[in-house]
């Protein structure tokens, strides 16, 4: 991914309006991320632990999607859960529920669509390797990362196509 301004974040919301997408926390540090291991900048909202942005480069230009966590009954230790985008496996609460308000007509009416994410939303780095999950959440594939990263691209874009309704 190319760096990005805080203003590209903010004009590049699909899913709020122009001002919810002023109002939102930027993520912190801008400058330090890792973009060239990054297919998305994912982060919470440090004033409103429920919200979540993901923002993207997709056909040429940015898309973001403003994101609802929900809150769930707390899961054991020992219990894991893994990430439909990575398929990273995590243990206690590393894995969320997040909902995003669908596009057009189906956002107006209330419709939204909910995918299990890293709660960090720290995919692209699982996916690479440079990050772990805590509680050894490493699956054994025979994946290459490149193959790995691309499954991520791949289950992120059918997720944004169910949010804008280009899905079937």
């Amino acid at each position: 991914m190319k760096p990005v301004t805080e203003s590209d974040i903010r004009s590049s919301f699909l899913n709020c309006s122009k001002g919810e997408a002023k109002r939102l926390g930027p993520p912190r540090e801008l400058d330090g991320q890792p973009w060239d291991d990054l297919d998305f900048l994912g982060w919470r909202d440090p004033g409103a632990p429920e919200r979540a942005y993901l923002v993207t480069e997709r056909d040429g230009r940015l898309v973001g999607v403003a994101l609802r966590v929900t809150s769930g009954a707390q899961r054991a230790f020992t219990s894991r859960s893994m990430c439909s985008l990575c398929l990273t496996t995590h243990t206690s609460g590393g894995v969320a529920l997040m909902t995003a308000r669908r596009t057009g007509e189906a956002g107006r009416q209330g419709n939204t669509v909910g995918q299990y994410m890293c709660a960090d939303l720290a995919c692209s780095l699982y996916a690479r390797g440079r990050r772990e999950a805590a509680g050894g959440g490493v699956v054994d594939e025979s994946l290459t990362p490149e193959e790995k990263v691309a499954r991520v691209r791949a289950n992120l874009y059918s997720f944004l196509d169910k949010v804008t309704g280009s899905a079937s």
